[in-house]
């Protein structure tokens, strides 16, 4: 009879071998899990499985995801995007780099009602990169900005992100939400400041829109459009969050009042066909099948690989390393950003964080500020080649003459700001646990 623990052991290295040859994660996940388990602990797996499965089918939460989801998709294809870029280029495009920061303001802010990076990056890529080529923007800053503005959406509530991990860590959404909104507006404030000093340093990579072309719109128009525009989405974020965060409705109220007001601005905004819904909710569907079957598969690995003594082999790796507690969270960050690599957010959330969280708790780690790292962390894995999603949309739209040695070359600084927002959460918790705090979370 094989220790459980070298079983357990084997499993994770059989995981990482099929991952290399190309296995989807979600098999990669069931297979290593059926296999080992029956291996360990014989036909038990299967009579807990059944019963494990359904407590996270029937789970309450989840109808949230797939009511943002349906959100987010309803307002990126009410053509809100293109408005909004409109008149926060026109407001900043007078800075040299303004336009950059333009971009970075508008994936705050549709992150704040998408959440939806593809979406994100890929109109960007259509309506701002050729624009800002042309008006001699450098392209690897141009390339970098675009990326790191659509994958704010991911730290910015309402994040999948956050869903997900209050679902493994078993924490509050509205604790998380709240927890998320001073480091995802840090990590925005680094992004523009950045921009700043660099379009004051090199103007030249960096030019502003000139006067002329910005006077064509008057103040009056500018400020017409800015009422019709921005405010929308602006109401239905405070109206989603602010419900949550205030305790007024549960996420899942939340999300499907975000989804009926999504439907009210896309019919405000003139924009509203039935074809339209019906591709929103073709989508929705999609992505939602997705997230739930990943989701499935990874129950069948952490439920064989928790039988077979698998945290215990986690807790003696973590007892090797010197540094107590601090050193256990950064070994797991490094962990989590170099699986970004290769893996997206969903499976690095499910594997790596089940992992490790429980021998952080048991050493007095605060879960909501342990959390906020880890969502810092995964913003990286979209901008992290060879696998990071944010370059390949980008790649997909961006004209012939921006090759992938650009795009890289633009993600470098961003990944390296997105570390610097890493380590100031790390060594001020109070940068997440400030608000959640003072509203009683």
């Amino acid at each position: 009879m094989f220790n459980p623990e070298i079983i357990a052991f084997l499993m994770l290295g059989g995981f990482f071998a099929m991952l290399m040859i190309g296995v989807p994660v979600a098999i990669s996940l069931a297979t290593v899990g059926f296999v080992f388990g029956f291996i360990g602990f014989g036909d038990n797996l299967f009579n807990l499985l059944p019963a494990r499965i359904f407590g996270v089918a029937a789970g309450y939460q989840w109808l949230a995801i797939p009511l943002f989801i349906f959100m987010g998709i309803m307002l990126e294809k009410s053509g809100l995007a293109d408005d909004l870029l409109d008149v926060i280029g026109h407001l900043s495009g007078g800075v040299k780099g303004g336009m950059a920061v333009g971009i970075i303001l508008f994936g705050a802010l549709m992150g704040a009602t998408t959440g939806i990076v593809g979406a994100t990056i890929i109109t960007l890529g259509l309506l701002t990169l050729p624009t800002l080529l042309r008006r001699g923007y450098d392209k690897g800053i141009a390339c970098g900005t675009i990326m790191a503005s659509g994958t704010l959406g991911q730290i910015i509530p309402p994040s999948l992100i956050l869903i997900l991990l209050s679902d493994i860590l078993q924490l509050s959404v509205g604790t998380l939400f709240a927890a998320a909104v001073m480091p995802g507006l840090l990590l925005t404030l680094v992004y523009i400041i950045y921009l700043l000093i660099q379009g004051w340093l090199k103007p030249e990579m960096m030019p502003p829109i000139p006067l002329e072309e910005r006077s064509k719109v008057s103040g009056k128009e500018l400020w017409k459009r800015f009422w019709k525009v921005v405010v929308p989405p602006i109401m239905l974020v405070v109206a989603v969050l602010g419900s949550i965060v205030g305790g007024v409705a549960a996420p899942t109220e939340a999300a499907a009042m975000g989804s009926f007001g999504s439907i009210l601005v896309t019919v405000f905004s003139g924009r509203f066909t039935w074809t339209r819904l019906k591709a929103v909710l073709i989508d929705t569907t999609k992505i939602s099948a997705l997230m739930m079957f990943i989701l499935i598969c990874a129950q069948v690995f952490s439920l064989a690989f928790r039988g077979l003594n698998g945290e215990e082999l986690i807790a003696k790796l973590f007892n090797v390393i010197p540094g107590g507690l601090n050193s256990d969270i950064w070994l797991m960050l490094l962990l989590i950003f170099v699986l970004g690599f290769f893996l997206e957010w969903i499976e690095i959330s499910y594997i790596a964080v089940p992992l490790f969280m429980p021998i952080l708790l048991s050493q007095g780690a605060d879960p909501v500020w342990v959390a906020m790292m880890i969502t810092v962390c995964l913003q990286s894995s979209f901008l992290t080649p060879p696998f990071g999603w944010a370059l390949f949309y980008l790649k997909g739209v961006a004209p012939p003459e921006v090759l992938i040695k650009h795009l890289y070359k633009g993600a470098i600084p961003f990944i390296a700001m997105q570390g610097v927002t890493l380590y100031l959460v790390f060594q001020f918790p109070q940068i997440s646990l400030w608000l959640p705090k003072l509203i009683g979370w």
